[in-house]
């Protein structure tokens, strides 16, 4: 029985596929309006491969994004003579589609952060009511709360550093999603903050690693914990949510 069948973890993934595609052009620091579209196509499904694994529930929007891009890689190995001809229009670079919607909605995104961020400026702008009011000293780092990329990233980091020896996964200890979630709280009920690699570390099997990522983002779906960086694919750091 696999972990997820012990233990099936039912997380919407709220990101689609244009929010994947921006965020590997982000960290591969590639120019948007030239995306390399074989290396983004092999890692867009390296990614769809990790979400199958964890079986989160995929969007056929993501499906759909693979086969754009598997179309659009095969166009790319065509000479230029050999294309269709509807690509005339757009300079004959079958990219140029896809980049327009990947501007537009990096400009939605954008303007939508800049909002939130303006929302959240106001709530914290006080009317005087007299003096000597305490509002307690400022934060050392603003936390941002991480994507599931960034945390599906983390997972396949922990992935690749396990052993790969057959005979260890066969007689390695057994263990389930339940068991990890009581390890995690116990461990983040102690530490204020403890990193996702810190939590991976010593694991020497594919199962305990797949059952403790399941933990984790069953737990953040619970609101129980938070996944935040101090900066932009910093190392990841998990806190346990305060009610107020």
């Amino acid at each position: 029985m696999t972990p997820q069948e012990e233990y099936r973890v039912k997380l919407d993934v709220f990101e689609g596929p244009l929010d994947l595609l921006l965020y590997l052009i982000r960290r591969e620091e590639v120019d948007i309006y030239d995306i390399p579209i074989e290396r983004i196509t092999g890692q867009y499904m390296a990614y769809l491969d990790l979400m199958r694994m964890l079986d989160l529930n995929i969007a056929g929007e993501f499906i759909v994004m693979a086969a754009t891009l598997m179309m659009l890689k095969s166009r790319m190995l065509l000479p230029v003579e050999d294309r269709p001809e509807e690509e005339e229009e757009d300079e004959g670079d079958p990219r140029w589609e896809l980049v327009r919607q990947l501007v537009g909605y990096k400009k939605f995104k954008d303007a939508a952060l800049h909002l939130q961020g303006l929302e959240e400026m106001q709530e914290n702008i006080f009317i005087r009511t007299g003096e000597g009011v305490d509002l307690g000293s400022p934060p050392d780092v603003a936390l941002q709360d991480v994507s599931i990329f960034d945390l599906i990233a983390a997972f396949n980091d922990a992935l690749s550093k396990v052993e790969k020896e057959e005979l260890r996964e066969i007689f390695a200890e057994r263990f389930t999603v339940g068991e990890k979630i009581d390890d995690l709280m116990n461990r983040i009920n102690t530490q204020p903050r403890l990193s996702l690699t810190q939590l991976f570390e010593g694991m020497r099997s594919r199962q305990e690693v797949v059952c403790t990522f399941l933990a984790v983002l069953e737990l953040m779906r619970l609101k129980q914990i938070r996944a935040v960086q101090e900066e932009a694919y910093g190392t990841i750091e998990l806190m346990r949510v305060v009610e107020e």
